[in-house]
């Protein structure tokens, strides 16, 4: 998701790569995501449009992680996100089987947060607190109490609030 959507991370301005598709390939291989094929299917292809596709997608769960369960609900029902096994050996997902790969993405993604913030974990779906940071992140802290995306954020924000004091 941050990936796709954000307009600044740390501070700085994201550009995202000229070649989208070729990226999200990228992203899907280094966290191991491979996309389940339609029975029948062999191995599915990202285009140019699903890329486009996704990012909207991103853009559109972003609000999520501020606690807009509206957006959320909304974004399961235009997916089809609906709990079903495919595949051999049957495999888990939340959407229907023969669902493109934007769709199919799409629903599996809104269903974790829904089930994040069904469980009562919702306020640790957070976005990071640093001015010029867009990133959103899952708070894995014992209390909850992350409140930016990495230590370069952290370490600009401590910076920033050390000098405003000293200026007073």
């Amino acid at each position: 998701m941050n990936a796709l959507h954000v307009t600044q991370a740390r501070g700085r301005p994201v550009e995202h790569p000229a070649d989208r598709r070729a990226a999200l390939e990228a992203a899907f291989t280094r966290h191991d995501w491979t996309p389940v094929p339609a029975v029948g299917e062999g191995r599915v292809r990202l285009t140019e449009e699903s890329a486009d596709r996704l990012a909207g997608v991103a853009a559109e769960l972003h609000p999520a992680f501020g606690g807009d369960v509206a957006a959320l609900n909304r974004a399961l029902v235009r997916h089809g996100a609906v709990p079903s096994l495919h595949g051999d050996p049957p495999v888990l997902a939340f959407h229907r089987p023969g669902t493109d790969l934007v769709d199919a993405w799409a629903a599996d993604a809104c269903t974790a947060l829904a089930m994040v913030i069904g469980v009562g974990q919702g306020r640790r779906l957070r976005s990071c607190e640093a001015d010029g940071c867009e990133l959103v992140f899952f708070d894995v802290t014992r209390n909850a109490s992350r409140r930016f995306c990495g230590l370069s954020c952290q370490n600009r924000a401590k910076a920033t609030a050390y000098r405003a004091r000293r200026r007073t």
